[in-house]
């Protein structure tokens, strides 16, 4: 099942005070970038945040799960608690690097 354009639009309010955040589709389901970087995979109306060891003592207690056949697995970030999943993803973009830049083609 997708994502639902209203889980999408919440989570992305939600995320607002940490600077720019935009959403992108892709096969159905959604990323979600907050200031250039790529913080989110949701699939099925769920947040999916990388393992990292810098957010593991603030995700101790959530759930796991694969956000799509033959993904890592990844932490489910909960929203209900704002706050929290606030200083989970500013925690999680310090560790992130940038995406790199495409070449251009030559020719």
């Amino acid at each position: 099942m997708a994502c639902s354009s209203e889980f999408i639009e919440y989570v992305c309010d939600a995320l607002k005070p940490l600077g720019e955040v935009r959403s992108r589709k892709m096969m159905g389901d959604y990323v979600i970038y907050v200031n250039d970087k790529c913080v989110i995979t949701a699939c099925d109306n769920l947040a999916f945040v990388k393992k990292l060891p810098s957010i593991a003592e603030l995700m101790a207690d959530a759930e796991c799960g694969c956000p799509y056949p033959g993904a890592k697995e990844a932490y489910i970030l909960d929203f209900a608690n704002t706050r929290n999943a606030l200083k989970v993803i500013a925690t999680l973009w310090q560790a992130l690097p940038y995406p790199k830049q495409k070449r251009k083609s030559q020719g």
